[in-house]
């Protein structure tokens, strides 16, 4: 089970993140967001929990629970769409289009 956590305090690095899940049961992985312009912590991260039952206990337990300034919100991740399936229909780049004729002889439009 995967889960969102929100609400981290900036100085919280991912071995901090995957101590406090462990006591909930195993954690394969813990990772806090970092923003690559700044290098900063952008105060969320994901937890990986392979047993349901412990990532339930772990997200119904600590959501809510502050941990600096702000309360945490723990819940399911949700999956992100692939970027091959994005809904935008690529197109060939950024070449002009040279099929659209020459403009200038229309009459101008009336609104």
């Amino acid at each position: 089970m995967k889960l969102f956590v929100a609400g981290l305090p900036y100085d919280l690095d991912d071995a901090e993140l995957e101590e406090i899940f462990e006591k909930f049961g195993t954690v394969t992985s813990a990772k806090v967001a970092i923003d690559k312009e700044t290098g900063k912590s952008r105060a969320f991260g994901f937890v990986e929990m392979p047993d349901r039952a412990e990532g339930t206990d772990a997200m119904e337990s600590m959501n809510g629970i502050s941990l600096g300034k702000k309360p945490l919100v723990v819940k399911e991740a949700e999956e992100r769409p692939s970027s091959a399936g994005s809904g935008f229909p690529r197109t060939g780049g950024g070449a002009p289009r040279t099929d659209r004729g020459d403009f200038r002889n229309e009459r101008p439009r009336r609104y």
